[in-house]
């Protein structure tokens, strides 16, 4: 019998979104295939590395080459499972320690990581290949802004984020120019960089995609439905929300997301499962037009999260594909 490999799930990170990815990790550790792998749960804050054991104690992780001590035997991981929402997990940070240390890891690479995390960075650089984004404009801790010429540019309402951050913290829709200044002071709460992005009117579409060596399975979209003025960390943790998967679209725009969605994995030349999200608007002659809104490289893995959900509605074994996806890269 040869041995089971060693998988770290690398989970937690340093945003406000630290224990939304403790339950991901959880998710992930039900998922796995236990028989084929031994699975150790990675805990990550700040300088505070350890693995959380099934038993309630904890071991702490040795960065030289992220071992650790069980039972006085060093254990030694042949791939992390990073499902950090936020940094150092989805930035870039993560990937280049797993770089240096020659770990195979379940995301895309240090630049790719970087600049999905940069929802700014990300839609120019899209843009570039003829993929449909909202305009925006970007603003820097501390630099002037003319609020009239951001609506004269933007229109209302407009989106105010912080560009680098995977979260749903410091987003304000505001509707007239004098909503501006509060709702950046909240933005800037939470990044030094913030992203005012025009509105697009539409359906929200969000749909996972990954690709082996063998094949490239583009899971079935969901479509968000909510009350609330905008998918926000309500509408995604407290379940102010519909969610429809696979979404009701009309089936050649079903074909040009996924389309869509696959040519975007292609370009990033991503790896594992990342999950577009959309915005499904019309044009002027009333026929829809496909957005992309954001990439998440490290998606929700709760047995509720879209990517679980789609998984299920493609008739495909969560287990298995977390197993295809490691051993793409043995």
């Amino acid at each position: 019998m040869e041995t089971k490999r060693n998988i770290a799930i690398v989970c937690g990170g340093d945003s406000s979104e630290h224990d939304v990815s403790l339950r991901s990790g959880q998710g992930l550790y039900s998922f796995f295939d236990k028989e084929r792998y031994n699975i150790y749960l990675v805990d990550v804050k700040g300088t505070d590395w350890h693995v959380d054991l099934q038993d309630g104690n904890i071991a702490q992780i040795d960065k030289n080459d992220f071992s650790f001590m069980l039972d006085g035997k060093h254990v030694y991981f042949d791939y992390a499972y990073i499902t950090i929402h936020g940094q150092p997990g989805e930035n870039g940070t993560m990937q280049g320690y797993f770089d240096l240390i020659n770990m195979p890891y379940s995301t895309s690479g240090v630049l790719v990581e970087a600049m999905t995390f940069d929802k700014y960075v990300l839609n120019n650089y899209l843009r570039g290949f003829g993929i449909n984004v909202a305009d925006s404009i970007l603003l820097r801790r501390g630099e002037a802004y003319d609020e009239e010429e951001i609506e004269k540019r933007l229109g209302m309402p407009v989106f105010v984020k912080p560009a680098a951050d995977g979260s749903s913290f410091g987003v304000s829709k505001v509707k007239n120019a004098d909503q501006l200044a509060p709702a950046l002071r909240v933005a800037f709460m939470e990044a030094d960089e913030v992203m005012i992005e025009g509105f697009l009117d539409g359906t929200e579409i969000s749909q996972g995609v990954y690709k082996t060596r063998e094949k490239s399975v583009v899971l079935p979209a969901t479509e968000v439905v909510t009350e609330n003025e905008f998918f926000d960390y309500n509408a995604k943790y407290n379940g102010q929300v519909k969610e429809i998967t696979p979404a009701r679209l009309a089936p050649e725009t079903a074909e040009e997301v996924a389309k869509t969605t696959s040519r975007i994995y292609d370009i990033l030349h991503a790896n594992g499962i990342i999950r577009i999200d959309y915005i499904i608007s019309k044009d002027k002659d009333g026929k829809d037009k496909v957005n992309m809104l954001e990439i998440n490289t490290t998606p929700g893995m709760t047995a509720t999260s879209f990517i679980p959900q789609q998984v299920r509605a493609a008739g495909l074994d969560i287990k298995d594909v977390l197993s295809e996806i490691v051993e793409n890269q043995f």
